[in-house]
């Protein structure tokens, strides 16, 4: 069966996170943009955990189900430590397959941190150390580096990452199977290193609100179950896993390098030419995601390796609509439109992906029809983000709404 799956999200007992983060709200939203895998996040945290325990309903197949949108068991470790005479930030995502499995992993990582400081707890394990101890419970767990360009913490990250996945994991590298790119990157910018080229590359939204979820995905063509997923994790195989859903990586929120405080924002060619310092105040730059791409690069823009999963660039709807409209995708009125529009024409995953333009032109208003379609075409502007701002997404260009008369559907 093909489906959608956003493994990587987070609770509401993590820091910064939307106290709407409940199974049953994240079940509501997962419904109308057409998610029917979620990752649960924060297992680690004792409260959720009971929370999922007394709310989801064991499916038997290693998920978990909840009013018909299917779960997995997921969780997210920071950790920090010393390796190699540098301070290391790494954050890993952790797939179980079961609550005994899970509770097991809790108590093990006990040992290293308080998991009930946060949803997403600091531990001081060193990454290797983690899937010695995780691959000791079960060779069933799955265990995904997130996000793994991220300037701060992260795997490859300009901060306190590493410049290869065996110096990092060690002897267990050949253990990690996939690997999470994050919004601030696409599949196609870590194509460009070769040493990648074996592992897959998904994506997630790393949400920490309902609306969030989905912004980026997985698609696969597989049974709906824990092993189903994993194992096709391992391989490549693009009849099973037919693309990932992308955000455009400029509008990550690291994907040019800069200095926020100072305004300033440098593709990579200009941070060279300033040698990575700030040219306001004097102090370095954070160096973003592009340019460690090109730092670790050994093939130019544009190569496309063999048997390469596919990918879609989309923009989540409440934002095409706020562009539109000219207000924030928070707004009532954006909400407004978006409930007219879903379910009348399918989920967002279908608007957005699949509907004919033919169809969107004659159903939708002629500003969202054309912005939904500039969006699938990449005919969009952004100014990239940096240094932990998000970037900013220009969809309609002059000409887009010339003939419209009518905005609302309702």
């Amino acid at each position: 069966m093909k489906f959608v799956a956003d493994l990587h999200i987070h609770s509401k007992y993590s820091r910064a996170t939307s106290p709407q983060m409940e199974i049953k709200t994240l079940s509501e939203f997962a419904k109308q943009k057409g998610i029917s895998l979620l990752g649960t996040g924060d297992f680690t945290h004792h409260l959720w955990f009971e929370e999922l325990r007394n709310t989801l309903k064991d499916s038997g197949n290693g998920l978990f189900e909840y009013d018909g949108v299917n779960f997995m068991l997921t969780g997210e470790i920071s950790s920090i430590y010393s390796k190699g005479g540098k301070v290391r930030k790494i954050h890993n995502v952790i797939f179980a397959p079961s609550f005994d499995i899970a509770e097991k992993i809790n108590t093990a990582l006990s040992g290293y941190g308080n998991l009930a400081s946060d949803g997403r707890p600091i531990i001081g394990i060193d990454a290797k150390d983690l899937a010695e101890v995780l691959f000791g419970i079960s060779k069933d767990i799955f265990l995904v580096p997130g996000h793994i360009w991220t300037p701060w913490f992260s795997l490859f990250g300009s901060k306190s990452g590493f410049d290869t996945i065996e110096e990092c994991f060690e002897e267990y590298a050949k253990d990690i199977y996939a690997l999470e790119t994050g919004l601030s990157s696409d599949p196609g910018m870590n194509w460009r290193c070769s040493m990648l080229d074996r592992f897959n590359l998904i994506s997630n939204s790393d949400s920490h609100s309902p609306r969030k979820i989905g912004r980026e995905a997985n698609v696969f063509d597989i049974d709906m179950s824990y092993k189903a997923v994993t194992d096709t994790l391992k391989v490549k195989d693009n009849k099973k896993f037919l693309y990932t859903i992308e955000f455009f990586p400029e509008e990550g929120k690291y994907h040019y390098d800069g200095h926020r405080n100072c305004k300033i924002r440098f593709s990579p060619s200009e941070t060279k030419k300033n040698n990575n310092i700030c040219p306001v105040c004097g102090k370095l730059l954070t160096i973003g995601v592009m340019s460690r791409v090109d730092a670790l690069a050994d093939r130019p823009e544009g190569f496309v390796p063999d048997n390469a999963i596919p990918y879609k660039r989309m923009i989540p709807l409440e934002e095409i609509i706020a562009d539109t409209v000219g207000v924030s995708s928070a707004s009532k009125k954006v909400g407004a439109e978006y409930q007219a529009i879903i379910p009348r024409l399918g989920t967002e995953f279908e608007v957005l992906t699949e509907i004919r333009e033919a169809e969107l032109l004659k159903k939708l208003p002629l500003k969202i029809a054309k912005a939904i379609i500039n969006v699938r075409k990449g005919n969009v502007n952004i100014l990239p983000g940096f240094d932990g701002e998000y970037g900013k997404v220009e969809i309609l260009k002059q000409g887009d709404t010339s003939g419209e008369k009518q905005m609302s559907l309702f």
